[in-house]
């Protein structure tokens, strides 16, 4: 359980860092997101699921 609560502080690490280096990337990023199909949102999602749960499981062998 501790490792999931550094993942997801990490997460948060990182993406506070982006809004508070780059808030107008951001918030265009945002934009473009809401400019998506959902199906290209879902399927962009699930690619990224399947690469970070393939990623963990190479590093952690």
């Amino acid at each position: 359980m501790s490792e999931f609560l550094v993942a997801l502080g990490l997460l948060f690490t990182i993406e506070g860092l982006v809004f508070a280096a780059f808030p107008g990337a951001a918030k265009r990023a945002m934009e473009s997101v809401l400019a998506t199909p959902e199906g290209s949102l879902r399927l962009v999602g699930l690619a990224s699921a399947v690469a970070g749960v393939l990623l963990i499981w190479f590093v952690r062998g």
